[in-house]
């Protein structure tokens, strides 16, 4: 896949977070930890859900057996 060094470290810090991360909704807090406030409803897993999927990536392809 070809990517944009934005892109590419974005996406390295997001996998970083998540892999130190117990849950997928702890991840969604530490990345999402300023935008959430302005959200009436956040919902930070399913963001980050939806962000993993752009790259093909899951959850559970970071976290195997979770």
């Amino acid at each position: 896949m070809d990517l944009d060094l934005f892109d590419q470290r974005q996406l390295e810090t997001v996998l970083e977070v998540c892999r130190r991360s117990a849950s997928l909704s702890e991840a969604g807090r530490e990345l999402f930890a300023v935008s959430r406030m302005k959200k009436a409803n956040p919902n930070d897993a399913d963001r980050l859900r939806k962000y993993l999927a752009r790259f093909g990536l899951s959850w559970e392809h970071l976290h195997p057996g979770s």
